[in-house]
């Protein structure tokens, strides 16, 4: 069966990867507005890991929408949440079987609700699967601890195709570059180097 896997080459899709693995034919694919070349990092990243890569691009106004909310409500939350969906949209037309992301139990954001993995499953007729959604981070962290070699950083500095780079660019562009860190918190992200033998 054919999997499309949401795909940043962070930890959580990576690992999702390699569970789903044991049971679908999984190609990671990574949506992009075409603002920036940060896909390629993803790309990088499923061919160290070894599995096949298919890029989609994504409906720029989504992204300009995203961008606008985040500036209103002054926090990523809503703009991310709603680019995750169109990306989930995105990769549902495809001629596959199933679709997935790399959602934790316990993330603030993106989420797919019960009601929103069933409507995308009657709609596009694929399966939705999100295999860490019965994980913590704390028991995220422990899997990929064992399984996953990773750079660690700050959100900019370590560059990866999560829909945050290419709004980033697109927040700075259109409201300057204080608008970024006005809505865009500190934090850490992950990019995989590669699979622990």
């Amino acid at each position: 069966m054919e999997l499309a896997l949401l795909y940043s080459g962070g930890k959580d899709s990576t690992l999702a990867a390699l569970l789903l693995d044991e049971f679908y034919d999984v190609t990671l694919v990574t949506g992009t507005f075409g603002v920036t070349d940060e896909w390629e990092h993803a790309r990088d990243t499923a061919e160290t890991v070894g599995f096949p890569f298919e890029r989609v691009d994504l409906d720029r106004g989504v992204a300009r929408d995203a961008v606008e909310r985040m500036r209103e409500d002054g926090y990523p939350r809503n703009g991310i949440q709603r680019v995750h969906d169109h990306a989930l949209e995105r990769v549902a037309e495809r001629e596959v079987d199933a679709v997935a992301d790399g959602s934790r139990r316990d993330d603030r954001v993106p989420t797919v609700s019960r009601a929103e993995a069933q409507s995308l499953e009657d709609r596009h007729g694929v399966d939705y699967i999100a295999p860490l959604s019965g994980f913590g981070r704390g028991a995220v962290d422990r899997l990929v601890d064992a399984t996953l070699e990773l750079d660690v950083g700050p959100s900019d500095e370590i560059h990866r195709a999560d829909y945050e780079g290419e709004l980033r660019a697109l927040l700075a562009d259109r409201h300057g570059p204080e608008a970024v860190a006005e809505v865009f918190p500190d934090h850490e992200q992950t990019r995989v180097t590669g699979v622990r033998e």
